[in-house]
């Protein structure tokens, strides 16, 4: 066990964790946020997405060793009123079907738009691909985040 100080949604959290332990369950088991979810826990389906100092990171795939010292945020830190441009458009375009992946989907749509804000249907599928979605909801995912570009 190691005591490690992390800042997840700008808030601090203390904990006492085996520094090995994917930071999925760190987020999800000790600091409570259950919105990131577990898919596949070898980083390629894109559900445990993150942002770890802004850059989308797969939460399942890395220890909490290497999160001590940055910025966490989880889809929980996005916005506390479900405003964000991106959870509008997912809204207004009823995009989840089941929902499971959605919490990932949008991580990776949020940090797109942060880089390119006026993103092409190419560059779209680039930074989405590795998020998958088993309703096949791709094409309305597609469209909110056009849609968010819009909002911003």
């Amino acid at each position: 066990m190691a005591s490690f100080k992390l800042n997840i949604n700008n808030k601090q959290y203390d904990l006492d964790v085996d520094e090995q332990m994917p930071l999925l369950w760190v987020i999800r088991d000790f600091a409570g946020l259950t919105g990131t979810k577990f898919g596949c826990g070898i980083a390629q389906c894109g559900a445990c997405t993150i942002h770890l100092d802004g850059s989308p990171t797969r939460s399942c795939s890395i220890p909490v060793s290497v999160a001590a010292g940055k910025k966490i945020t989880t889809i929980e830190g996005i916005s506390e009123k479900t405003d964000h441009a991106v959870q509008k458009a997912w809204i207004e375009l009823q995009v989840p079907q089941c929902g499971y992946c959605q919490s990932g989907q949008i991580m990776s749509a949020i940090a797109l738009l942060t880089t390119n804000p006026k993103p092409t249907d190419a560059d779209i599928d680039t930074a989405m691909q590795g998020n998958l979605c088993r309703c096949g909801t791709y094409q309305r995912i597609r469209k909110a985040i056009h849609r968010a570009a819009e909002l911003i």
